[in-house]
This record gives structure tokens, sequence and C-alpha cells, in this order.
């Protein structure tokens, strides 16, 4: 794959939970366009400087496993199957845990918020998810494997930064109907949160299986 193919996948994953739930938990506060602005500045700092740094451990690996000889392809099948099985019993908790899940209670805080806090928490759920660490270090990977530069990766970057936008978008485009519309979306997310995550972990299933 390269990286401008099936990269809106790769963008949904990566906002899909907490990320996406923080957008619109911004949208209903006070400041709306400006905390929403900060916010996407913060995911657009992250997931580039995230890419970057995979490309380059990347590049790292890629060397010490071309160096290891016809052991490094066995060697990168295993952390293939050995993802899918972490993701898989990440999903199954999720299910089994389904009645008693409980959203990130910093997401409460997000009504609140300042263009600071919104800028930070940007940052965060990017830089401190597993998940879209998951997905930069693929995306890292595949500029690798393709001898690709960071400009490769522009379209992902793109798409990421466009799916963060979605709740601000719909705000500026419908804004009596969004103002009305997503709390009960922000409520709904919260109360199925673990449906979230189990539909996050399935998609970058597929993505690892397929070689994404």
């Amino acid at each position: 794959m390269g990286v401008g193919l099936q990269v809106l996948p790769l963008a949904i994953t990566m906002m899909a939970g907490p990320q996406i739930m923080s957008a619109i938990v911004l949208v209903t506060t006070g400041r709306a366009v400006r905390v929403s602005l900060a916010f996407l500045s913060g995911i657009l700092l992250a997931t580039a400087a995230g890419v970057a740094i995979a490309r380059e451990l990347a590049g790292l690996l890629g060397s010490a496993l071309h160096a290891g000889g016809p052991h490094s392809s066995g060697f990168g099948k295993a952390i293939q199957i050995g993802l899918i099985v972490l993701l898989a019993l990440l999903a199954l908790k999720n299910y089994l845990g389904r009645k008693t899940a409980q959203p990130p209670k910093w997401l409460g805080t997000l009504l609140s918020a300042s263009p600071a806090t919104g800028f930070k928490t940007g940052l965060l759920v990017i830089l401190s998810m597993p998940s879209d660490v998951l997905i930069m270090l693929t995306v890292g990977a595949n500029l690798e494997h393709h001898n690709a530069g960071f400009g490769a990766a522009l379209p992902f970057l793109a798409a990421t930064l466009l799916v963060a936008a979605l709740p601000l978008l719909l705000y500026l485009a419908f804004h009596r109907k969004a103002v009305r519309a997503m709390p009960a979306v922000r409520d709904w997310m919260n109360t199925h949160s673990w449906l979230v995550n189990i539909i996050v972990c399935a998609i970058f299933i597929t993505l690892v299986a397929t070689g994404a």
C-alpha cells in the first residue's frame, strides 16, 4: 500500500474514540471556534511529529532487519501476528466490560476548556493513544518500504485533520442544528465508548492483516 491509498480508514481510526469525542465536546463549549482551532493545531502538530519520528524509526529498524538476513521476514510476520492478537484481546476486553464502560473522566473537563487546553488536548489525544501510535508507526513503515519522503504522508495528515475538523465544520455550516445535535451525539458516544473502541480495533486488525 502506498500512503496515499487506504488513507481514509487510517485517518478515521486515528480519530475514533476519545479523539473525536473530544472534538465533539469542544464544539459545545462557549468558545467553540477558538478552542476547536487550537485543538486541530495540536492534532496536526502531534500527527506530523509522530509520523516523522516513525519514519526515522522505520528506517533504523529496516536497516537492522536487512542486516539480519532471511530471518528478518519471519520477525516482521511475528510482529504482525502479535499486533492482531493484542488488538483482538483488546476488542474482547471492551465487549466483556461494555456494561460498566465509562468514558475518560477528563472529557468532562473539556466543557470549560480554553484554547490552551484545546491545543494540549489535541497533542495528548494523539501522542498518548496506543492505537494512534501504532497507526503512525504503520505510516512510517510504509514510507520506509516505498522509500518515500515525509511529503508522501501529506494525504494522511490532511485526511486526519479533516476527520478531526468534521464537528467544527458541521457546527459552522449548520450552527443552530449542530448546537442542538452535538450534545446528543456526545452523550451517545459517551455511553457507547466500548462499541467505538471495538470498531477501532476491527479496522486496525484489517489494516494490519492486509499489510496496510
